[in-house]
C-alpha cells in the first residue's frame, strides 16, 4: 500500500501558500550555490536557441527563481504554479516576468505552443497514478524536438511532510524517485532522455537531472543508464 494522496493537489495548494513567503527567504540564493544545476539550465537556454526560440513553460514555478534565471540566459520563459500564495510572492519578486495559475494535470497552453518545458523539483508531489497525465500534458504542449528538463529527489520512499520553510506547517507527501522509472514513464510519454544524472548539492541531498526531448512520432522503448 502507497500513501494515501486523496486531495494532494488541494493539500499542495495549501501548504504552499502558507509558506510561500519564507520559502522564497530560504531558495532565494539557491543557484548561486549550485554551480552544476547552473550548468544545466545553461545547456537547457541553449537547447532552445537550437530550436530558434520561442516560450518556454516553467510548470510549478514556485516564486519564480528558476523562470527568471532562465530570462536572464535569453529564454522567453513565464512561470505556471498551483499556489496563488506562490504566484504572489513570484511577481513581487521578479517584475516584469509572466505568472500565471495553472496546474501540471491540466495545463491551459495550447497544443505544440512551447519551445521546451522545465519541471524543476515540482513533481516531487505527483503521486505515481498521475505523473502518466501529467507528461502526457507535457508531451501535448511542447513541439516536437523541443527540450525538456526536470529535477527531482533520487530514493524509492514517499514521506509525508508536515513542517517546512520556516517551521509553517504543510501537509505533502515528498515522493523521491529512481531514473530507470522516470525514463520508463517519459519514453511511454514520447519523449526520449537524452542525459541524466544524480549529484549532491545545495538543491537537494541526492537529486536527480534528467534532459530529455519531445519526439515527432511514438519512440521505441529504451532505457540507457
Amino acid at each position: 500500500m502507497g500513501p494515501n494522496t486523496d486531495g494532494w493537489l488541494e493539500d499542495t495548494r495549501t501548504s504552499y501558500d502558507t509558506v510561500a513567503a519564507s520559502y522564497a527567504d530560504m531558495t532565494r540564493h539557491l543557484l548561486d550555490e549550485t554551480p552544476e544545476e547552473r550548468a544545466v539550465l545553461a545547456l537547457f537556454a541553449n537547447r532552445v536557441r537550437a530550436q530558434g526560440g520561442g516560450p518556454v513553460a516553467d510548470v510549478g514555478c514556485g516564486t519564480g527563481r528558476i523562470t527568471s534565471h532562465l530570462r536572464q540566459l535569453g529564454v522567453d520563459a513565464f512561470g505556471i504554479d498551483l499556489s496563488p500564495g506562490m504566484i504572489q510572492v513570484a511577481r513581487r519578486d521578479h517584475p516584469g516576468v509572466r505568472f500565471a495559475l495553472g496546474s501540471m494535470t491540466a495545463l491551459d497552453l495550447a497544443d505544440a505552443s512551447m519551445t521546451g518545458l522545465v519541471a524543476w523539483y515540482s513533481l516531487i508531489h505527483v503521486p505515481d497514478d498521475e505523473i502518466s497525465s501529467v507528461f502526457a500534458h507535457f508531451q501535448r504542449v511542447v513541439r516536437p524536438g523541443g527540450p525538456l528538463l526536470l529535477s527531482f529527489h533520487v530514493g524509492d520512499e514517499s514521506q509525508l511532510k508536515t513542517q517546512g520553510y520556516g517551521g509553517h506547517p504543510m501537509k505533502v507527501y515528498v515522493h523521491r524517485r529512481q531514473h530507470g522509472q522516470l525514463i520508463a514513464w517519459l519514453n511511454d510519454a514520447g519523449f526520449a532522455v537524452e542525459s541524466h544524472r544524480t549529484l549532491t548539492s545545495a538543491e537537494s541531498k541526492l537529486g536527480g537531472i534528467m534532459l530529455a526531448r519531445r519526439q515527432a512520432t511514438n519512440p521505441e522503448k529504451r532505457v540507457d543508464l
